[in-house]
């Protein structure tokens, strides 16, 4: 806790806990808001789907752009650009124009989906939830500003620690969102506001960053991109952490479904996603402590390794003790395996390349995420919770082949 005494480290530790409350929040009510405005039942989804994509389309203008001009800059925001691109993104198409919002864009976005649900506009409610997925998109970046506010041999437990305020969310942004979701007459508009409310304070709390100069950037885009590519620990820290993520949304979304099938209550359910959560948050105290002092290939061992526990536990069998250990294990492999991915990832790069090589992990993790709960359902309806908790074997076994063929203990830089 040592850690904390950096003013740094504080506020990120805040902002991320800001940040999940908000996320929290959202992946509660969305989908059922959704239902309640859209024209047809199918669409019910398409305001998380949006938010995923406003994720994806911010992410790499965002790194490129605190490259260039720094950290608080682009976490807090340019107020003025993040409102305009919130007002412009029906036009755009995207979240593209919103990037340097930062946080702003969770005040716009929140403040946008209480409007469509007192107008009772579901185009109005996607475009509230795209900008939201801007804000989630500068929240990734949040443990990479940890890593460059402390010594070297402290990013481990600076970054797990910044992941760690996610622990705070999961304790309270639940009761909020129960609160909440019936404040207002119109249902669900005051979950809404109270999303743009803890945006406005990641806002204030982002503007306090200081940091110093950016570095300059030799190159920029996606020739950069394909350079660093070519680096082996580089590359096995961004599809690690990838697999390590995807295997973690394709389990934790099928496990609500899985438990309505063996025919649990949702009550059951939202229980073991709870513990989930917590399972992710909590290794923040001492996950941090491992990489420091075992290095980030034996952390991210560590990680796959429960993981597979998770797994092995899962197919052990379906009473609610088993879906209620392997949601808590495989929160904690999660977060082992993003820690160790990160501070790799700062191994294999130059502080003029983070804008790129950041990008490329968060790109990669979006991405994965996106396939892997677009396809959770059509999966366990297709082959079964038995298959997809098989499967996760291989690919974890994949992953550790990966990291000890390539992760070189030696530091690459260009």
């Amino acid at each position: 806790m040592q850690l904390l005494r950096n003013p740094a480290i504080r506020l990120l530790f805040l902002g991320q806990a800001l940040y999940w409350s908000c996320s929290i929040i959202g992946i509660t009510l969305t989908s059922v808001a959704g239902l309640r405005l859209a024209p047809w039942p199918a669409l019910a989804t398409l305001p998380l789907a949006l938010l995923v994509l406003g994720n994806l389309a911010a992410v790499s203008p965002l790194s490129m752009f605190m490259q260039r001009r720094g950290r608080r800059r682009g976490l807090m925001g340019g107020a003025l650009l993040g409102v305009v691109g919130g007002a412009l993104l029906g036009v755009v198409g995207g979240a593209l124009l919103g990037v340097v919002g930062g946080a702003l864009l969770g005040v716009v976005g929140g403040l946008v989906c209480a409007t469509g649900l007192g107008l009772g506009s579901f185009a109005v409610f996607c475009l509230g939830a795209a900008c939201i997925g801007g804000y989630q998109a500068s929240a990734g970046f949040y443990r990479y500003a940890a890593l460059e506010a402390v010594e070297p041999r402290h990013k481990g437990r600076a970054a797990a620690l910044v992941v760690g305020g996610g622990v705070c969310a999961a304790v309270f942004a639940p009761a909020i969102a129960v609160w909440t979701r019936n404040a207002l007459p119109v249902p669900f508009t005051g979950a809404y506001l109270a999303i743009a409310v803890l945006a406005l304070c990641g806002v204030a709390a982002m503007s306090r960053l200081r940091e110093g100069a950016a570095p300059p950037a030799v190159a920029r885009g996606w020739a950069q991109m394909r350079a660093l590519l070519a680096r082996p620990m580089l590359r096995a820290a961004i599809l690690m952490t990838a697999i390590g993520h995807g295997l973690m949304v394709l389990a934790m979304n099928a496990t609500p479904l899985a438990m309505d099938f063996c025919g649990f209550s949702a009550a059951a359910a939202a229980q073991v996603i709870q513990w989930h959560v917590l399972g992710m948050f909590a290794p923040a105290f001492f996950a941090g402590a491992l990489v420091d002092r075992w290095g980030s290939r034996r952390v991210a061992m560590l990680g796959s390794a429960i993981l597979a526990t998770s797994a092995a536990v899962a197919l052990s069998g379906q009473d609610f003790a088993h879906f209620l250990a392997s949601s808590l294990l495989l929160g904690l492999g999660w977060n082992l395996m993003l820690i160790a991915g990160t501070t790799l990832l700062a191994e294999a790069h130059a502080e003029h390349e983070r804008g790129p090589a950041q990008a490329l992990m968060e790109l990669s993790n979006g991405t994965t995420a996106v396939l892997m709960s677009f396809g959770s359902g059509a999966l366990l309806a297709g082959v079964g919770w038995i298959a997809i908790n098989l499967a996760m074997l291989p690919l974890l076994a994949f992953a550790l082949t990966l990291l000890w063929l390539n992760a070189r203990p030696a530091v690459e830089r260009a």
